[in-house]
């Protein structure tokens, strides 16, 4: 991992935690003075920079963009389902990376459970993602575009307050880390953007769901996250200033973050497995952390 400075920055200690973890499955002996909970919950990055995703030999022929429809850019597994979507390639290619990324959900559901035990019970399995193409030099709206600062918030998946936590490996085979930038606390990013914006409305979010817009009633909670993403991304002049520390993952690493609460923009870089995970606020070791719960302090009412 390389971390490089910027004009305005935490010490990177408060915004990464370095664990000398080098096995997906059990037991971990980490280096870590508290626990992964806690480090996670107070919007830190878990960083693993000896745990790798290994490839078969046969399939390192996916490392490749040409894999993933040309819309998508990434190919999508749902373990729930063992559905695979947006891959390209002949029936066996596409078994064979349905097989790939079953793997790796596999390991990184046994990583969340060795780590944080406290919550494997309560836990929902979100997308696998496989993402080859390069992320720099694409051309989106500021509201997709990745490379700027934001906090994760779905416009068509509400949460409805549920924890939005990740496993990101980087197998890039060419030696080209991941570059993100790490942003400001969430307290404080929720400050700046939360009183702009629009007021809820109940009936429109009744509206969303009815005509299948949105594939879960919109509370007052993803409303008012969904409205930080975007301002954010749209906001120049933050984009700038804000606090931020620019860190390259290598390859062969992984790292779990909280993205709902920790502010990232994924800069550059190509070939990454990515895990998602929903949970409970009420499953957390300290609520009182939840973007959910923070945001409610901040606007003073309840928000689902």
């Amino acid at each position: 991992m390389v971390a490089s400075m910027t004009k305005y920055e935490r010490d990177i200690v408060e915004v990464l935690e370095t664990l000398d973890v080098t096995r997906w499955h059990g037991p971990a002996h980490t280096n870590m003075p508290g626990s992964a909970v806690s480090a996670l919950e107070d919007g830190k990055v878990l960083y693993f920079p000896r745990l790798g995703f290994e490839l078969a030999a046969v399939e390192r022929r996916f490392l490749s963009s040409e894999v993933a429809d040309t819309q998508a850019k990434n190919v999508s597994f749902d373990a729930n389902t063992k559905t695979l979507k947006h891959a390209v390639g002949s029936a066996g290619d596409l078994d064979a990376i349905k097989a790939m990324m079953a793997r790796y959900f596999e390991h990184a559901l046994a990583l969340v459970h060795m780590l944080l035990p406290q919550y494997a019970n309560a836990l929902e399995s979100g997308r696998t993602s496989f993402r080859p193409s390069e992320i720099a030099g694409r051309r989106l709206s500021a509201k997709k575009d990745d490379t700027r600062l934001h906090v994760d918030a779905f416009p068509s998946t509400p949460t409805g307050g549920k924890r939005i936590l990740r496993v990101f490996t980087n197998v890039n085979p060419n030696g080209l880390g991941r570059e993100w930038r790490l942003g400001a606390p969430f307290e404080e990013v929720a400050r700046v953007f939360a009183n702009r914006a629009p007021r809820y409305s109940a009936a429109s979010a009744i509206l969303l769901n009815v005509l299948g817009a949105t594939k879960a009633h919109r509370t007052a909670y993803d409303h008012l996250m969904l409205n930080i993403h975007d301002t954010m991304k749209a906001d120049d002049s933050y984009q700038c200033d804000a606090e931020q520390n620019v860190i390259s993952f290598p390859p062969r690493s992984t790292w779990i973050v909280y993205t709902d609460k920790v502010s990232h923009a994924a800069m550059g870089g190509q070939h990454l497995f990515e895990q998602t995970f929903y949970l409970p606020v009420t499953a957390m070791a300290d609520s009182s952390k939840a973007p959910l719960r923070i945001l409610e302090r901040i606007v003073g009412r309840t928000l689902i």
